[in-house]
């Protein structure tokens, strides 16, 4: 899991890609991996409701679902099209604030208010995501906050 990477000093990789550490040493690593951290974003739109842009965890970040709310005036664009473009857009505001990029999710999940926008929202969301695409689910909610179309939400590391 750690192979090739230095966090915060744990390079002491054995065989099959096992940590071999001291017990401080794991100590340290546990505390790392499970250090909460929440990451607020100045350019995406505030949250409507008690949640939060994103929460860290070790090397993971989990973004809260971002709607195509213009961060500015709060409102929604018309179409599917205009909020899918918005929608990323929120997210990669979020990701930046964990220091990360669109590049570095490896899993989204997409909420549409109508699954026949899936063709539409595809071909958006194709742009966005070049190259080793993340994995990603795509639901039909039954309604989604303030009118929204479409809704997406990413794990990235």
């Amino acid at each position: 899991m750690f192979r090739g990477r230095n966090m915060r000093g744990f390079t002491n990789v054995g065989e099959f890609g096992i940590l071999k550490a001291n017990a401080r040493e794991r100590a340290e690593m546990e505390d790392y991996l499970m250090k909460r951290e929440t990451i607020t974003a100045q350019n995406a739109p505030a949250a409507v409701g008690p949640y939060v842009h994103a929460v860290k965890m070790g090397e993971l970040v989990y973004t809260s679902g971002q709607l195509g709310l213009d961060p500015v005036t709060g409102t929604l664009p018309e179409g599917v099209e205009a909020q899918t473009e918005q929608a990323i857009k929120n997210l990669a505001a979020v990701l930046e604030a964990a220091g990360l990029t669109l590049q570095n999710v490896v899993k989204t999940t997409v909420f549409l208010a109508d699954i026949n926008d899936f063709a539409k929202v595809n071909a958006i969301y194709a742009k966005y995501f070049t190259g080793e695409a993340p994995a990603r689910s795509c639901v039909q909610a039954a309604a989604l906050p303030k009118g929204g179309l479409v809704e997406i939400e990413a794990i990235a590391g």
